[in-house]
């Protein structure tokens, strides 16, 4: 069922993309692409002259279906072109149906100021609207929750089935209109005006709709027509130049050796190139919000990543108990447990799991007492015991004071535990009772499996990785280390961060990072290349230029790789494509040229039939080349991560040498069929 499945939608991919082919023909839209365009001009001036030969002058009989065949190949080559661009266009629209899907019929439960529901469309909701989403009910748009607490699945956005918690405050507030309350109630205040809402977004950046060209577009363009514009001289100047040896050229004929010569192959592919790099990311579950983000990714010298939840987990985990002098472990574990057993942090849990795994378990007697939870003020934690022992985690200079205060002494070994666990990249804890420290719990944060590796890949192509965390000098220096990060700014505020995307981008560097709270906001802005989690603030997704749907910060590696696929596929295109046409001149001048100059049978290296022969035949190649590169162009050159020079080196290898010889053996090819079939009707 499946398998049908999928074959219907390639189908129905498949015609869409025909349809769109032939709509794309119209020459106002063509215009766009100055290369297709003058093939165009030429079809249109082929097809004139198929119909009325004498129209520049008398010409042989026989010339009509030399003219017709030269049209149609013509027309063959346009439409292989347009093809490429509306299969991958196709693509993206498929993703789009999906997504207007979640909001066909789509209703709201909105409250007015005395609390009173009125249900309405939820195309009529404004921003600023109040609404109520109970359970199993979608989020008809943006919005930013402001009371209640709810698990909200995301499926229909991220592909991702696990629920996500929602909740007023923070960074985790903001909500997706297409979204499905699976649990509880969300209060939440709409964002988006109808049309402008985070899906809408989706849609007409994955349709294409809002697709501009981007700078190394731009720039590839005007190379293409600038060597348009030098092939057309140079064909205009073989007019004279044959005549002079006495061979008459036929206008047909010099249409054909324009289209040949000018950069037909990445004329028809770039487009198709930069909507499927587009679609992969998008495909990646990532939103770009334009071609040039995917398109700066590629340009990337600078990462900016985060320490908690990026390179490392974020949930600090205790991993060893540490006694002062003097102190039993067990004592300290005790202790540690005690403060321990009501805290729900992930932190609090590790404790119990570690003193059990260490085998000290205590009595429901001894858990009486008042738990103490942690706040900013105190930095500690702990327990009231019903005995009146009271019992501390946390911070060192924190319990040192609190102990101090209470007429105790701090063991003279403590500093140095203190200093060891931080030296080691993790958290110190240190656990008293009443006025005595017992010792030192360490908190390891975990790196993420494969990061390491990683950064040594983007170490291999040049990026610069820099981890920013508000540890302490000490801590950062030793996880930079463990991670493999180029360098780090220790104590980071948000202000710090801005600055140090700024001092790169003074330096000339291409910079990313990502972030999802409010305050990420102003440094995602300033980036090159901004991702904003999707689980994130509306403040943070608005100032990048890209949303990761699955929220994981890691992937910004990835969506770098994508970006440098992009780029080397263009260029590898580019390559192929120039070097094609520099075959193809070799391959066909001779062959038109050697009946008047005896000399240039030399050069006929093919040993093409006829002058007539080699034209067809090189026309052929060039229509049937660009069909034959599309699943390339969509697919994407194979990205290895190595340095520039060995990029170039492979490039020119494979895509340089191979667009030379491609042309020899496809032109040779189809003229062995054709000539026969010519020489039937005396061409």
């Amino acid at each position: 069922m499946k398998q049908q499945k999928n074959q219907s939608h390639y189908h129905g991919l498949f015609k869409e993309a025909m349809l769109g082919s032939f709509s794309k023909m119209n020459p106002a839209y063509l215009i766009s692409n100055p290369v297709m365009f003058v093939v165009e001009i030429g079809l249109i001036l082929t097809t004139c002259l198929s119909i009325f030969p004498n129209l520049f002058g008398p010409v042989p009989n026989d010339i009509r279906l030399y003219n017709i065949a030269i049209s149609v190949i013509l027309f063959f080559t346009i439409l292989f072109a347009n093809f490429a661009e509306s299969i991958a266009e196709g693509r993206g629209k498929a993703q789009a149906e999906s997504l207007k899907n979640t909001q066909k019929n789509m209703r709201a439960r909105r409250l007015d100021d005395d609390e009173v529901e009125t249900i309405i469309d939820a195309q009529e909701l404004k921003k600023n609207d109040i609404i109520l989403v109970k359970i199993g009910e979608i989020i008809p748009s943006d919005g930013e929750v402001i009371a209640g607490i709810a698990s909200v699945d995301e499926s229909a956005i991220t592909g991702e089935s696990a629920p996500v918690l929602k909740e007023s405050g923070g960074d985790f507030a903001s909500v997706t209109g297409g979204t499905m309350v699976a649990s509880d109630w969300l209060k939440i205040r709409i964002t988006a005006n109808p049309g402008e809402s985070f899906i809408d977004k989706m849609i007409s950046l994955v349709e294409g709709a809002s697709r501009k060209k981007t700078p190394n577009e731009i720039a590839l363009n005007t190379l293409l027509v600038s060597l348009t514009i030098i092939f057309l001289i140079v064909v205009v100047t073989l007019y004279p130049l044959a005549d002079y040896v006495g061979i008459h050229l036929d206008i047909s004929t010099l249409i054909a050796l324009t289209v040949c010569l000018i950069p037909t192959t990445i004329g028809g592919l770039l487009s198709a190139i930069g909507i499927a790099g587009m679609d992969r990311v998008t495909r990646f579950n990532v939103i770009a919000m334009s071609g040039k983000a995917v398109e700066s990714c590629g340009d990337v010298d600078t990462m900016i990543l985060d320490k908690t939840g990026t390179i490392t987990f974020g949930n600090r985990l205790a991993a060893e108990f540490i006694p002062v002098a003097g102190v039993p472990k067990d004592k300290l574990i005790q202790a540690a447990l005690l403060s321990s057993i009501q805290d729900d942090t992930p932190e609090g849990k590790s404790i119990v799991t570690l003193a059990a795994d260490e085998g000290v378990l205590l009595s429901n007697q001894k858990m009486m007492g008042e738990f103490i939870p942690f706040s900013a003020q105190t930095r500690m934690s702990g327990m009231n015991l019903s005995n009146g022992a009271k019992i501390r985690k946390g911070a060192a200079d924190a319990v040192k004071k609190w102990v101090q205060i209470s007429g105790g002494t701090i063991p003279s070994d403590l500093d140095g535990i203190v200093q060891k666990v931080s030296s080691l990249g993790g958290t110190p804890l240190v656990v008293s009772q009443d006025n005595q420290i017992f010792g030192v719990i360490y908190l390891k944060d975990i790196i993420k499996p494969g990061l390491v590796e990683r950064f040594a890949r983007l170490r291999e192509i040049g990026i610069k990785t820099v981890m920013c965390t508000g540890d302490n000098p000490l801590t950062a220096a030793t996880i930079a280390e463990e991670a493999g990060v180029d360098s780090f700014v220790a104590e980071c505020r948000p202000e710090d961060k801005i600055e140090v995307i700024k001092k790169e981008q003074a330096a000339g560097k291409v910079v990313a990072m990502t972030g999802d709270g409010t305050n990420d906001a102003p440094a995602l802005a300033q980036a090159d290349v901004g991702i904003a989690m999707n689980s994130g603030t509306t403040a943070a997704k608005e100032a990048a230029n890209m949303v990761d749907l699955d929220s994981d910060p890691t992937k910004i590696l990835d969506v770098v790789e994508i970006g440098k696929q992009l780029l080397i596929t263009r260029g590898s295109l580019t390559t192929f494509s120039i070097s094609n046409d520099v075959a193809k001149y070799f391959a066909i001048i001779p062959a038109m040229f050697m009946g008047a100059i005896p000399g240039m049978k030399a050069l006929n290296i093919m040993e093409l039939a006829t002058s007539y022969s080699a034209i067809i035949s090189a026309l052929v190649f060039n229509a049937l080349i660009i069909p034959i590169l599309i699943p390339l162009a969509m697919r994407g050159v194979k990205y290895t991560p190595q340095k520039s020079e060995k990029i170039l080196q492979h490039n020119m290898l494979v895509y340089g040498l191979g667009g030379m010889i491609a042309p020899f053996i496809g032109i040779k090819l189809i003229d062995s069929c054709i000539a026969p079939l010519l020489a039937i009707i005396g061409l």
